[in-house]
């Protein structure tokens, strides 16, 4: 627990100062963190992140979540999409060359990957650019969720929610998770109401709900995957917490359904 914390303090006041400072300096925090979330997940499939496949999905998911046309300006307002279509369309030219060992199904994994790292953090910084208190307000959202499940699915928890994807989990505990972010986005919105989004208060309710239920949804998603691949955690590089995905797992869900409700 000592190490957790430790941990937690450090980790979380390095993102949180980089967040705040914005820019270039947390734009390269966001390409490391995609980077090694990619690697985490080839580690998980036992693909080495330094093949063909495993470099081209990596700069699939870089462009796809970094601000290329601000470092890219001649490439388009789309460049985004544009890159991470060329990168995947050089991964299906690759089956041409390869006499059949390398197939159409197997673009599936790092394809599929490279999207669900790319659009998760894309949205988190898109949420950055627009206002500092929208991403504060996801990741209280997510932390308060985490809180409030752990501890009161460990006083009341009975009734399992998905014991086949996480054991531990409990319907008790998920509700006391949504409760626990509905109370600290409130306190958020009531501390500071200029940088509020302009919604009242209940449709900021059923919204921080919403955004808890899929923060809990994305978790379950990690813990499915890991379960398939029979690892414990996504990494080691976060002592006492795991790796990168095992933090980022509930805001890369959180963050693009955010930005579908139009708060940013």
């Amino acid at each position: 627990m000592t190490q957790r914390i430790i941990t937690g303090v450090v980790a979380g006041a390095v993102f949180l100062g980089l967040a705040i400072l914005g820019g270039t300096p947390f734009h390269i925090l966001v390409a490391l963190l995609v980077m090694i979330a990619m690697a985490e997940l080839f580690k998980m499939r036992k693909l080495e992140i330094l093949s063909f496949e495993g470099i081209l999905a990596t700069l699939a998911a870089l462009s796809l979540s970094l601000p290329t046309t601000q470092y890219f300006p001649k490439l388009g307002t789309d460049s985004n999409f544009t890159l991470f279509t060329l990168f995947l369309l050089i991964m299906m030219g690759v089956m041409v060359f390869t006499k059949g060992k390398y197939s159409f199904e197997d673009l599936g994994f790092p394809f599929l990957s490279a999207f669900y790292i790319g659009i998760g953090f894309q949205n988190l910084l898109a949420a950055r650019e627009n206002s500092l208190f929208i991403l504060f307000l996801a990741l209280f959202i997510v932390w308060a969720t985490d809180s409030g499940a752990y501890f009161v699915g460990r006083k009341l928890g009975k009734t399992k929610l998905i014991p086949s994807v996480s054991p531990n989990k409990t319907v008790e505990g998920a509700l006391g998770g949504v409760i626990s972010a509905i109370v600290v986005a409130v306190l958020m919105v009531f501390l500071y109401p200029k940088q509020a989004p302009n919604i009242g208060m209940i449709h900021l309710i059923i919204l921080v709900a919403v955004f808890s239920v899929v923060g809990q949804l994305g978790d379950l998603v990690e813990s499915s995957l890991k379960r398939h691949f029979g690892v414990k955690d996504s990494g080691k590089i976060l002592p006492g917490h795991g790796g990168i995905l095992d933090r980022f797992d509930s805001l890369i869900f959180v963050f693009p359904v955010m930005h579908l409700l139009g708060l940013f």
